[in-house]
């Protein structure tokens, strides 16, 4: 059951949600959607509906399906990545690519990124805009994460690149495996798992010594 837009608190007066609550239980509501519904069933009187709201409140929180659509990649980008910490950022290249790109809150049994990912292919030539905040929010905005990490160990004379950009999208690109088994394949959650485990600590092994040598 959705949640609705008023907490009860028992007797008196209900707690009105706020901002943010309001915004997640939207968020909540259009990744169900789009599970059950696909991107095409996922229209803002849908997502309205399932989250208990009227779409005129639906739009004071997000004036377009677009932001909206932006917000739901932006929680599976942050449920993939790590944010590091002050005292993270101090630790070897390694250990921080490693731990930025440790999910936080992942499960692999989800299968909304996968969803996502058949929505934006199929939805691609109709719906520019989605595929525009799909990559802005997914892609661009993990590689853009690793550039940083890439750029401050250059400034301390850690590591040599002189394209920090192209290596940061080959960082990326070799720590993920293919998109397309995933899609038409899918592995068992645990499988998954092990899968990027392995393939992480061998992507930055490989990454590093390459750059280490083209330096």
């Amino acid at each position: 059951m959705p949640k609705s837009l008023i907490s009860c608190r028992g007797p008196g007066r209900p707690r009105q949600l706020d901002a943010s609550e309001r915004e997640a239980i939207i968020i909540d509501a259009a990744e169900r959607v789009i599970l059950s519904r696909g991107l095409g069933g996922a229209s803002m009187a849908a997502i309205a509906q399932e989250a208990g709201m009227s779409k005129r409140t639906l739009y004071e929180v997000f004036e377009c399906r677009a932001v909206l659509f932006a917000s739901v990649v932006r929680r599976i980008r942050n449920r993939v990545t790590r944010p590091l910490s002050e005292s993270d950022l101090e630790l070897p290249l390694a250990h921080r690519l490693r731990l930025l790109l440790t999910p936080t809150d992942e499960k692999f049994s989800d299968l909304l990124p996968l969803a996502i990912l058949r929505a934006v292919i199929a939805e691609a030539d109709r719906q520019p805009d989605l595929v525009r905040e799909f990559l802005q929010e997914g892609p661009h905005a993990l590689y853009a994460m690793i550039r940083r990490e890439l750029d401050r160990s250059v400034a301390r004379g850690e590591i040599r690149i002189a394209d920090t950009e192209s290596a940061a999208r080959l960082m990326a690109d070799m720590a993920h495996e293919s998109v397309l088994e995933h899609l038409v394949s899918a592995k068992p959650a645990c499988a998954r798992q092990q899968a990027h485990e392995r393939r992480l600590d061998l992507a930055i092994q490989v990454f590093l010594g390459g750059i280490a040598e083209a330096g």
